[in-house]
């Protein structure tokens, strides 16, 4: 099997653009992801990257053998599941990706559950918030919270997620209640936005007895982080607008309370992306199935109740 980890080391280090990102991803060092990169280049007789201290380039035989390398490698795994029994024998390791407020809310706590009933199926949880490109970080599934553009993926819907504007009593006592969305603009509340490389989201849409309408807000702090952003909404430093799982608890105590609720936010959808031909292997199936049904009725127990508390 030494060729084919080769091969997948080449297209890992290919898909991450990085020696070093490649290692970590397959739990190895960057010196033995090198030195396989190397060895698959002797065999071949041919530099497949171009390397400085700087920069790692694919050359053009790398990008020639990336293609075939890439059909190889599907070709395995799909001859793999085709052999494994579903039900009876799943194994293999899973990556998956989840964005942070769902991933430590409902992901990760199910994870070693999952685990006790395949223990021969490893799963590589990553969480960020963050848009992460599925197929270039060799993902099996991500879940996704957010509407989403049209997409090569398969997409499946797991809930829709009502979305709540709320803030610390600290902070409508200092700025006022603000009544709708106009206020939010006309008054200059401070709202708390979350903002990373990628993020397309850079207004507020609420619900208006006109319709939905696209509100500019502005504010002095930004984060890639949610839950940093949920952070300093209890401290009082501005208005959030949350999934309503991910400030339940904090809804139902008295420590956010709802604002500008005559224009809610549209609610937002979470959904698991994979690419297609991942589907037909057997374990992420499984995967897939067990945390949709688990995630699905965890946000549904989350929301009720605590949207007009």
């Amino acid at each position: 099997m030494s060729y084919v980890n080769n091969i997948k080391m080449f297209v890992r280090v290919y898909d991450l653009g990085s020696m070093s990102a490649a290692a970590r991803d397959q739990r190895t060092s960057p010196a033995v992801a090198s030195a396989r990169i190397s060895e698959l280049e002797k065999y071949l007789g041919v530099r497949l990257f171009s390397r400085t201290t700087r920069s790692l380039q694919p050359t053009e035989n790398g990008r020639i053998f990336y293609e075939g390398a890439r059909k190889v490698l599907d070709a395995i795994d799909e001859a793999e599941a085709a052999v494994m029994d579903m039900t009876q024998n799943p194994r293999g390791t899973i990556f998956v990706s989840a964005p942070l407020g769902v991933g430590r809310r409902f992901i990760a706590p199910q994870v070693p559950v999952f685990k006790e009933m395949y223990p021969q199926i490893d799963v590589r949880l990553r969480l960020s918030d963050r848009v992460i490109d599925v197929t270039a970080e060799g993902l099996d599934v991500a879940f996704h919270l957010g509407m989403l553009d049209d997409s090569t993926l398969k997409v499946r819907l797991i809930t829709d997620c009502p979305r709540v504007l709320c803030a610390a009593p600290a902070y409508v006592a200092r700025r006022g209640m603000p009544a709708d969305g106009a206020a939010l603009v006309a008054e200059k509340h401070d709202c708390l936005n979350l903002r990373f490389p990628g993020a397309k989201e850079f207004q507020w849409a609420l619900q208006t007895t006109d319709g939905v309408r696209r509100f500019e807000i502005t504010g002095p702090f930004e984060s890639d982080d949610g839950d940093v952003l949920t952070g300093w909404a209890l401290d009082g430093r501005g208005i959030v607008m949350k999934p309503v799982f991910e400030v339940a608890d904090h809804l139902r105590s008295g420590a956010l309370v709802p604002v500008a609720v005559t224009t809610p936010p549209l609610p937002t959808q979470l959904s698991s992306l994979s690419q297609h031909r991942r589907l037909k292997d057997p374990k992420v199936k499984l995967f897939t199935d067990y945390m949709a049904a688990h995630v699905r009725d965890a946000v549904r127990r989350a929301t009720e109740g605590p949207q007009g508390a």
